[in-house]
């Protein structure tokens, strides 16, 4: 593969960033046309795919951004890949994600779908850390995937801070969005985006920490002078520059529509990984990397989190071991 950004993608990366560096928010983002950038264009998006959707995440990630990025741009990419014009045109860029249930891993099986004789679905079951509940909500079930209001939610909060529920379906009326087949492309997806994130956030909080180094002095030098700490700040370079290869593979098998269960697991595998690297980036600000009044704790936070949602490092070597 070519690891090159075409026209397209430099100028996505660059809109991206200008967004966010403004501190950006969700309206900010919707109306930059960034959250939609999964859309198909008779939906009134811009119709990318995979790709274009890591490059925003990964800026995202980039400055720890409290934003329903992630599952805005998966949901609306799950729903071009496999749903129906109506369906894209209803969502649009404001559609979010259910796919965990409590206790469970992504890939285990999903909540209970029924069909009544006069053709109408039903979800039963409960989907656990539902990011940004209230719009148009994308359900995985055994039957495939669905678009359906919860009978209830409970609020919850990420380790992030921001909203998320657990949604309660209770023989709640669904849409059939695509049968089972769509559920495994749509973890896949969710999966390296998840990967481009913290692909971000360890971008991110790399240059907070060369640039501590640099300024920072004790007895008489530079942080940056030490050898020791050369050697760290190495550590958390290769971390990253590993994940962003294993992720950029990951997206770009997706967009080909080539086999991608591999490459995706890699990168879920490396970017789970690189959630130590982040204990690199405090342990080198001392103190100052625990203070709540300075970024650093919002890409610690923000890496945790992400690596909870792809289940640990433990259960992505699992799953790559089970395809090998």
């Amino acid at each position: 593969m070519d690891f090159t950004f075409d026209e397209t993608q430099q100028d996505l990366r660059r809109l991206a960033a200008e967004v966010l560096a403004k501190e950006g928010d969700e309206e900010r983002l919707r109306q930059a046309g960034l959250l939609g950038v999964c859309v198909p264009e008779e939906a009134g998006g811009a119709g990318l795919g995979p790709v274009e959707m890591a490059v925003v995440l990964r800026e995202t990630g980039a400055r720890a951004a409290p934003v329903p990025a992630l599952p805005t741009l998966v949901g609306t990419l799950a729903l071009a890949r496999h749903g129906t014009l109506d369906q894209q045109r209803r969502c649009a860029d404001r559609v979010t994600l259910a796919l965990r249930e409590p206790g469970r891993a992504l890939t285990d099986a999903p909540l209970t779908a029924a069909r009544w004789e006069g053709g109408d679905w039903t979800l039963t079951g409960r989907k656990a850390t539902v990011p940004y509940p209230g719009t148009a909500t994308l359900v995985t079930a055994d039957e495939g995937l669905f678009l359906a209001e919860p009978t209830s939610a409970v609020q919850e909060y990420t380790s992030t801070g921001e909203p998320a529920a657990t949604l309660v379906f209770d023989g709640a009326p669904a849409e059939r969005v695509a049968g089972i087949e769509a559920v495994a492309d749509t973890v896949r997806i969710f999966t390296a985006a998840a990967a481009a994130q913290a692909s971000g956030v360890l971008a991110g909080a790399l240059e907070l920490t060369t640039s501590h180094i640099r300024t920072r002095r004790q007895f008489g030098r530079a942080l940056a002078e030490f050898q020791a700490v050369t050697m760290q700040v190495a550590d958390v370079y290769i971390a990253g520059r590993v994940l962003d290869v294993a992720m950029w593979a990951a997206v770009w098998r997706l967009g080909e529509g080539l086999p991608a269960e591999r490459d995706v697991a890699l990168a879920a595998y490396h970017a789970c990984e690189g959630f130590t690297a982040l204990y690199t980036c405090q342990h080198l600000h001392g103190g100052l990397g625990l203070d709540v009044t300075y970024p650093l704790h919002r890409y610690f936070a923000q890496g945790k989190h992400l690596t909870h949602l792809l289940g640990g490092a433990d259960a992505q070597l699992d799953l790559i071991g089970a395809l090998v």
